[in-house]
């Protein structure tokens, strides 16, 4: 079953999909996040914001979120743990 989690705004994502969460500082993520907007791979869900995370995914699109990576992996690690209990 697919695990869904919020990464702000009412935006959700698959966590099975995910392949990194990253901080969009380093020079090589910028251009990875240029190059999908250029592409058309890039989903924006800052609703406006500062972008603070860049999750990669599999199937190689690039979502940017306002909310820090540690926030959304720790609630991607939530939902792995919850899975464990059951």
């Amino acid at each position: 079953m697919n695990k869904l989690i919020h990464i702000g705004f009412g935006n959700i994502v698959n966590t099975e999909k995910i392949i990194a969460i990253v901080s969009p500082d380093a020079a090589p993520i910028k251009r990875l996040v240029q190059k999908a907007k250029e592409n058309g791979t890039a989903i924006d869900a800052t609703q406006g914001r500062k972008t603070k995370s860049v999750l990669v995914m599999e199937n190689s699109q690039v979502v940017l979120s306002a909310l820090m990576p540690e926030t959304i992996a720790g609630r991607a690690q939530g939902v792995s743990d919850d899975s464990k209990e059951e």
